[in-house]
């Protein structure tokens, strides 16, 4: 925002940085945040510490202090704001995702040579799964975790040097009981952390990063929260047909066992073997270029993979949707999603809600471009949480600002 527009809305930033800052205990921290909140939205090619601060006319040493050394908990501020937004916003879905955060040193925490989405190869960056609250008009991110890979924690078989880790997780202040944690469940324990705070799950949408794993899978049905997620060609799968059957007892030995017979199909060959006549045209939204348009099959199956088979051993492996965007002129599906949505949904909604991320991708272009998610240039496991929960409040005042039918145009 330019200082113009800035000043037009000041009065509702203080009012909302208020509502946000109420847990803290100390009106100078309350400031400080609702400064730093204003910096991240003041136009400007860097949301760093320095030039923030010569935007705002503040000590650049008071702002520093109060990101990287101020004891104050960043999970008030964020179940202070998912609150806010899960009554402005009434999400259809939380979407799980991760950012990446490219970086040239090896000092800031979580930093290691990983997948990184922002160059769509391995490199040097920190990686950031985050839970968003998402409708097609709307969306905001309300937890974040910090993904401590392999090489960061002292006890895992990877740390070649064991005390030379525990030296560089002391200078990051990475606390003691912070360890390596898959993405998924890092996911998991963000989703408790949210029912926790009171918000109930209305569904979980996630790519197959996530998706393809089924201990997340199974994390989702262990607590009664719906699913669409994303998933590879090739998962295991049984037609939702398939019974489990045992040969006749022949009156010697150990009783045969009922079982499922049938070897389990990839995704891609049901799909396949379905044929075109079970494609259907599906518009799903209004896009900047006209609506959203393609094919689209929809299969009742059962997951019939290793931990799913494990984790129902003795009885029948549960039925769900396998769903597959085939687009004209494409010789195969080009994407496949798992959702436990229930049997009689209409296509159409299935499909919306495979497709609601785009909502997170906006969001993560907003956030970096605009709000300098990625510029936080501090090395401090507290300073990297305390400002990513910075820029969620400020992004939040933007979507509440777009929601406001009084609000000027420029917001």
């Amino acid at each position: 925002m330019t200082p113009q527009e800035l000043e037009a809305v000041r009065a509702r930033l203080e009012t909302f940085a208020a509502e946000m800052f109420s847990g803290f205990a100390r009106t100078d921290q309350r400031r400080w945040g609702e400064r730093y909140v204003r910096g991240l939205l003041t136009d400007g090619a860097r949301k760093s510490m320095e030039p923030m601060a010569a935007r705002l006319g503040v000590d650049r040493q008071g702002l520093q202090q109060f990101l990287t050394d101020a004891p104050w908990s960043h999970q008030l501020v964020l179940a202070e704001l998912a609150w806010r937004m899960d009554a402005a916003i009434n999400p259809a879905a939380w979407v799980v995702d991760d950012v990446s955060f490219v970086k040239d040193g090896q000092e800031s925490p979580g930093v290691a040579a990983q997948y990184c989405g922002a160059l769509g190869k391995t490199a040097n960056c920190q990686v950031a799964p985050s839970v968003h609250l998402v409708t097609d008009a709307a969306s905001c991110p309300v937890n974040w975790r910090l993904f401590v890979p392999e090489q960061w924690d002292a006890a895992s078989p990877r740390a070649e040097n064991p005390a030379a880790v525990t030296a560089r997780r002391r200078r990051c202040r990475i606390p003691a009981d912070i360890a390596h944690v898959p993405k998924w469940q890092l996911a998991l324990d963000m989703i408790d952390e949210l029912e926790s705070w009171g918000l109930d799950p209305p569904l979980v949408v996630a790519d197959e990063g996530y998706g393809q794993d089924g201990a997340f899978r199974l994390g989702l049905t262990e607590r009664d929260i719906p699913y669409v997620v994303g998933v590879r060609s090739d998962t295991a799968l049984l037609e939702a047909g398939a019974c489990r059957t045992a040969p006749a007892y022949g009156g010697t030995g150990r009783r045969p066992v009922l079982r499922y017979r049938d070897k389990p199909c990839s995704a891609q060959q049901i799909v396949t073997a379905a044929g075109r006549r079970a494609l259907h045209t599906v518009t799903w939204r209004p896009g900047s270029k006209g609506p959203l348009r393609s094919r689209f099959a929809a299969l009742r199956v059962r997951p019939a993979g290793r931990m799913i088979r494990r984790a129902h051993a003795g009885e029948e492996l549960p039925e769900c949707w396998l769903l597959a965007e085939w687009p004209p002129g494409e010789p195969e599906p080009v994407k496949y999603w798992l959702s436990t949505l229930p049997g009689d949904i209409p296509l159409r909604h299935l499909v919306r809600m495979a497709k609601i991320r785009w909502r997170v991708e906006h969001d993560y272009r907003e956030l970096k471009t605009g709000l300098g998610l990625d510029h936080f240039e501090g090395r401090t496991w507290s300073g990297w949480h305390h400002h990513v929960t910075l820029v969620s409040v400020a992004h939040a005042f933007c979507t509440l600002e777009r929601l406001n039918p009084k609000a000027p145009a420029a917001a």
